[in-house]
């Protein structure tokens, strides 16, 4: 029987191994990884080795750069039950502590894609995040919590094409001015900033100076959720 230190051990070395055939695949090296994540090169040169875990907290952000999840990085189901780790209250955190997060490609252009469909729980896909993770960020249920990647630049330099966004569908009232906002105007999905103005008409306005800003009137503009974190690849 292994001990908990040697669980612990193996279960390093299988994630840090994963992470490795992952970025390899994509032609990414630790030092690719290090500048994508923002991440000093000597850490992530321990972690890509297995000499160091890779810490709970910045799997999402290795899952998003890797293009896949987190539980594909760090599960246990074919791996020999010697191998496992012994979990306790004062160890690592274990797997019952990751939550599913839909994310949905909703084909937000940030300023220029068509919505083509209704935002629906169809269209999901469930990925895994640290609960205690995600409650650095809100308080809200995750099932009010959506991931989507946009494309454009039209909200350049706050957001660019690429970002992975969190939108939170619990929060829909824009009465408070320059938020950013998942929305749908027209035949148009976007993320923009909303300003509502004296007369009842919102602003829709784009950080990019080239991007002309609009103005909606009536039920012009369905909300679907806040942006509440943009994560970035550097």
């Amino acid at each position: 029987m292994a001990t908990n230190e040697e669980g612990q051990a193996h279960f390093r070395d299988l994630v840090a191994g994963r992470v490795r055939k992952r970025a390899l695949a994509l032609n990414l090296n630790a030092s690719k990884l290090s500048r994508i994540l923002d991440i000093s090169s000597s850490a992530v040169a321990n972690y890509w080795t297995g000499k160091r875990a890779w810490p709970l907290e910045v799997l999402p952000f290795v899952a998003s750069a890797l293009d896949t999840n987190v539980a594909d990085l760090t599960d246990l189901s074919n791996i020999h039950s010697q191998h496992l780790p012994v979990i306790d209250a004062g160890s690592s955190r274990s797997k019952a502590e990751l939550v599913q997060i839909a994310e949905i490609d909703l084909r937000f252009g940030l300023g220029s894609a068509l919505m083509d469909e209704e935002v629906s729980e169809k269209n999901a896909t469930m990925r895994e995040f640290p609960l205690e993770w995600l409650q650095s960020i809100t308080r809200s249920s995750p099932d009010q919590l959506y991931w989507a990647k946009g494309q454009g630049d039209s909200m350049e330099p706050k957001i660019n094409d690429g970002d992975i966004i969190l939108i939170d569908r619990s929060q829909k009232d824009t009465q408070f001015g320059d938020l950013y906002w998942a929305i749908a105007y027209g035949q148009t999905a976007m993320i923009k900033r909303l300003r509502p103005m004296p007369d009842g008409s919102v602003k829709i306005l784009s950080d990019n100076a080239h991007v002309p800003h609009e103005t909606a009137y009536d039920d012009e503009l369905h909300v679907f959720g806040r942006v509440i974190a943009v994560v970035k690849r550097i």
